[in-house]
């Protein structure tokens, strides 16, 4: 008796879906935290010339071609010019600083990609939002890609091709 053998039939390659992987938009080079809390006093009260001291005698080679993402973790009221401080010192040393906490400058690494993203071309098409990542993609990203598709996409799905969850599907207009 001869043996039979079929062909594996690829479906999910033959259904059309296009797998967006967000983790495109992210920017591999690191985020640095910079947490003001530690340079208050009792948590609360920054005193200038103490920061100012500490912020001279701060190593900041570790922030060398990093983003350095600066920020309060406490209630603490905080002077504009103390955030100006600490970018005064990291220049010449951060490729970049910012205001927030490092959740938050990674999603405007998502944000700044997308929005450079043509996302006409997906106009009428299944898409589905990659769900595993090699990177932390956050959840703010999901949902800045998921209204920038809308206006274009037939089916909106997230997670993987052989297991994956409907998100949006256009209406159809008879």
């Amino acid at each position: 008796m001869a043996e039979q053998h079929s062909e594996i039939e690829n479906k999910v390659a033959r259904s059309g879906l296009i797998t967006l992987d967000l983790q495109h938009w992210y920017s591999p080079e690191g985020i640095e935290p910079f947490d003001l809390k530690e340079y208050l006093h009792m948590e609360l009260l920054l005193r200038e010339k103490e920061f100012r001291q500490t912020l001279a005698e701060h190593d900041w080679s570790p922030y060398t071609g990093k983003t350095v993402a600066v920020f309060c973790s406490t209630d603490a009221i905080i002077a504009s010019w103390a955030y100006m401080l600490v970018a005064a010192h990291a220049h010449g040393h951060a490729k970049n600083v910012v205001f927030g906490i490092p959740e938050h400058v990674a999603f405007e690494r998502f944000r700044n990609g997308m929005d450079a993203e043509d996302w006409s071309r997906y106009r009428g098409k299944r898409v589905l939002l990659k769900g595993c990542a090699d990177v932390e993609v956050p959840p703010s990203a999901y949902l800045y890609a998921t209204q920038k598709l809308l206006p274009y996409v037939e089916r909106l799905m997230y997670g993987e091709a052989c297991s994956f969850v409907p998100v949006y599907r256009a209406s159809r207009e008879t």
